[in-house]
């Protein structure tokens, strides 16, 4: 029989191309070769079997560790060795179909299976199964980077391609982000996977970070709660769930060797807290690290996050994995608390292993220690005793989830009596631009025009099974609703806003703005494209070291590039920055004599598709201005999303999870270049950031005025177009008189407040609670922003009805809402004073009613 495994040679010249040292002399699959293992039973059916009727989350994983130390105890050096890394490319020995790359090779006379493991964090991403094919057509590719396809090739395995990690965040639903999990862990069973390398818990201090789509936007208790709430859907189906990029990995450009420096109080009460809530309430079992480094050490290699913080203080004991190629060392990060390498052997290869056991710098304690640790998770969740077989997918389900999933978490941020649309319309012009994909294609991270969906070669590119356009989502929901005489035209204009395309036939811009005012209604569709590996932003050259524009651009819908996944420049031959003009294209079509009975802005809307918040033009905002409704990246039902929402099939009850200023008056206006990109240190000669705006970010900067520009009156911020929470609906809700209690019982505040639905459409409404921390909190450290955000509930009442929202408030809670971090005494402290709780429908003051005190 041929060998399905990539020649030794050629694995190592793979390798070699990614720094790996030292592959020749490990062996392609241990079997003991180096030293026989103990001739001692590693695990009987009774240990199996009791683990099976164990109860509670402890028990079983006692019962998980004695299996793991029992297993490790029977192994041989070199079995450990190849078991602490990732394996070469090869056709897995269970899935002859697959040619993987995302996998620890597994021993068969150990009983131990093939370790497998998919990207996330928006659906089963690149997981471990490219087509056969792909093998058989470069094994005898002389090059080492042609085993690289194992990794991004698009035959990856088919999976649902749900809407992005934002989507969830701003549904502030909790059950939306399960239904979330669920999904991607019932996919992940059909695909015998194991281990998500997700929730992606990032914060978005950036609205330009590249891959903000992937996480839960800017505030770190939302974060948190989507983040647990996704962990547990995800651990409940026998998986493991891997909470990322472990910490302050807030930026692409350069990410491999940028240098972050932040203070460690807003560490812990913003960057971190996510993680604590995934680690305490979640019971995520693995970590991973980030490739950036955190105040002056490499996060892989960080012993104060990964053992000080992550398993002294928060009790975390599940196992560490580096991000691909995140590792920068041997000894410090196994010392440090490191567990796990991947993709490949390159620091930890048995060469280098074994000098550094040699040299005392290691012991075998610590790689029995690494092992141990995610051996412990991986049977606790069942991973080593069921078989890797793989299933069909119900793609039609999947479908179905991520349909209601986008509908849920989508915003609408104006409505001036636009929406929803009527569904006797004749005519429906969607309009977009040619250069870009989101009035003609399905859109998702990384997405590109002319090409499918999952090819962008990021984390979060999901291949999927099939894909809805908008003019196809349109269509089929208007068929639905009993239209079927209704035409639905696509009307793609030029980045000169000169020519344009109806339904595919050349015409002018001009005679497009004749079409588009004839219609009955206009849909235009924007957004801002990104990918993982570069943030929205031009630089000088491709260092990512200088930008060539203000760092705010970026947000404009406006800037594009060819390849979101790479730096953008000024060089027309390097990923130039593009204009499109869409915000010109957009205020032609808004001042342009409608034919019909209704004005341009009453029967236009704007759908943005966005990785995260954009910088609003002023002249969108108001009643001269479109409905506006966020469908973020909507992900492979973005044309039935887009269509149910439109039509009122579905009611918008999302939230806004980042917020949303003018043009001009945002954050990234006003930041320096320490803070992004970074700059380059005299004495070290690493570009260097600094979160020097310490715990002013997202509504906190706008709270606390810090640009001097942002004063508040009669309630609204002179910055914000749409505040931290805001979002609306089809029907009126009315907030009755909130009040706050003390349950002395249980040591826990509950604010309360009364919600009806006023209107004539079932709808949902989320009810917000915010603390003022008393002044003495400013004392402890960094002055405190004006309010933090601690709490909310959703929910949904048919017209007429009521009902009440509590909300608590436990002092005691992983996000520690009354308390600040002191770094004197490096720990929580919970100020002494008085602290004011706020009850409304968003971060913006005009919307928050005091709903009592607390005096500590």
């Amino acid at each position: 029989m041929r060998d399905v495994r990539l020649g030794k040679a050629r694995q190592c010249l793979f390798a070699g191309a990614l720094s790996l040292l030292g592959c020749l002399s490990a062996p392609s699959a241990a079997k003991g070769t180096a030293e026989e293992a103990d001739a001692i039973p590693w695990m009987s059916p009774a240990t199996a079997a009791e683990q099976a009727s164990a109860q509670g989350d402890a028990e079983k994983e006692a019962i998980a560790n004695r299996r793991a130390r029992q297993l490790v105890g029977a192994m041989s050096l070199a079995q450990k060795m190849q078991q602490l890394t990732g394996s070469p490319p090869e056709i897995l020995p269970e899935l002859p179909q697959c040619f993987g790359a995302r996998h620890v090779s597994g021993i068969a006379s150990l009983d131990i299976p093939t370790f497998r493991i998919t990207n996330g964090p928006v659906g089963v991403g690149q997981n471990d199964c490219v087509a056969r094919s792909v093998y058989e057509g470069i094994k005898d590719n002389p090059s080492p980077y042609a085993a690289y396809a194992a990794y991004t090739h698009p035959t990856s395995a088919e999976a649902t391609a749900l809407p992005s990690a934002m989507t969830v965040a701003a549904s502030f639903d909790p059950e939306v982000a399960s239904t979330f999990g669920e999904v991607i862990a019932k996919e992940m069973n059909n695909l015998a996977l194991h281990v998500f390398e997700a929730p992606g818990v990032n914060l978005a201090r950036l609205p330009i970070l590249g891959r903000n789509f992937e996480y839960f936007g800017e505030d770190p208790y939302l974060s948190g709660t989507m983040a647990v709430a996704e962990t547990k859907s995800v651990q409940g189906h026998g998986l493991i769930a891997m909470v990322k990029h472990f910490v302050a990995n807030e930026q692409e450009t350069n990410r491999q060797t940028i240098q972050e420096t932040v203070d460690r109080q807003a560490l812990r009460e913003l960057y971190l807290l996510p993680f604590e809530m995934a680690i305490k309430d979640g019971k995520a079992a693995a970590v991973m690290c980030a490739y950036n480094y955190v105040n002056g050490a490499s996060s892989c290699e960080n012993r104060e996050i990964l053992t000080d913080i992550l398993r002294n203080d928060w009790g975390f004991t599940g196992y560490v994995q580096s991000d691909f190629f995140a590792m920068k060392s041997t000894v410090e990060t196994l010392n440090a608390g490191m567990d796990h390498e991947m993709p490949l052997p390159q620091h930890w290869s048995p060469e280098k292993l074994a000098a550094a056991l040699e040299s005392g710098e290691i012991s075998r304690d610590n790689i029995d220690t690494a092992l141990e640790r995610r051996y412990t998770q991986a049977f606790k969740a069942g991973i080593f005793d069921r078989p890797i077989v793989q299933t069909p997918i119900d793609f039609a389900a999947g479908g179905r989830k991520a349909r209601e999933i986008g509908t849920k978490g989508a915003v609408l941020l104006q409505n001036n009596g636009t929406l929803p649309l009527p569904s006797d319309l004749g005519t429906v012009a969607i309009v977009g631009k040619s250069s870009q994909i989101y009035a003609q294609q399905a859109v998702a991270g990384g997405a590109m025009t002319g090409k499918p969906l999952g090819a962008g070669g990021g984390s979060s590119d999901v291949v999927p099974n099939y894909t809805v356009t908008p003019v196809e989502g349109l269509q089929g929901v208007l068929q639905e609703l009993g239209n079927s005489s209704a035409r639905v035209k696509l009307i793609l204009v030029d980045d000169g806003n000169v020519s344009a395309t109806i339904d595919g036939e050349q015409t002018t811009f001009t005679a497009a703005l004749d079409e588009i005012a004839a219609s009955d209604a206009v849909v235009i569709m924007a957004g801002t494209i990104s990918e993982e590996g570069a943030d929205r932003a031009t630089f000088t050259g491709v260092n990512g070291e200088t930008l060539a524009a203000s760092a705010a651009a970026g947000t404009s819908l406006d800037w594009y590039v060819d390849e979101p996944k790479t730096i953008a420049t000024t060089d027309a031959k390097k990923n130039p920055a593009r204009n499109s003009q869409t915000i010109a294209m957009i205020e032609a079509i808004l001042t342009s004599a409608s034919k019909t009975g209704k004005s341009m802005p009453q029967k236009s809307v704007l759908v943005l598709k966005d990785n995260a918040g954009i910088a609003m033009a002023p002249a969108l905002v108001g009643p001269d201005g479109p409905a506006i409704l966020e469908v973020w990246f909507p992900g492979q039902e973005d044309g039935n999303i887009v269509a149910d929402l439109l039509f009122g099939k579905a009611n918008p009850s999302g939230k806004l999870p980042v917020t949303i200023p003018y043009a001009g008056m945002g954050f990234l206006d006003h930041i320096a270049p320490e803070q992004f990109p970074g700059v380059i240190d005299k004495e070290t000669g690493k570009q260097t950031v600094s979160y020097s705006e310490k715990l002013d970010i997202g509504y906190r900067w706008y709270d606390s005025n810090v640009s001097g520009s942002c004063k508040v009156a009669k309630g609204i911020n002179a910055c914000v177009a749409f505040p931290f929470g805001h979002g609306l609906s089809y029907t009126t809700f009315d907030i009755g008189r909130p009040h706050l209690d003390f349950d002395r019982d249980n040591g826990v505040y509950r604010a309360t407040a009364m919600v009806t639905n006023t209107g004539k459409t079932t709808g949902a409404e989320v009810i917000q609670a915010y603390v003022s921390l008393p002044s003495s909190a400013n004392v402890i450290g960094t002055k405190q922003p004006p309010k933090r955000l601690v709490g909310f509930g959703k929910v949904e009442l048919e017209p007429g009805a009521s009902a009440q929202v509590v909300i608590t408030i436990d002092p005691q809670s992983s996000h520690h809402p009354l308390s600040v971090w002191s770094e004197a005494e490096n720990k929580w402290v919970t100020p002494a004073g008085k602290y004011v709780v706020w009850i409304g429908r968003s971060s913006s003051p005009s919307d928050l009613t005091r709903a009592g005190t607390i005096k500590r």
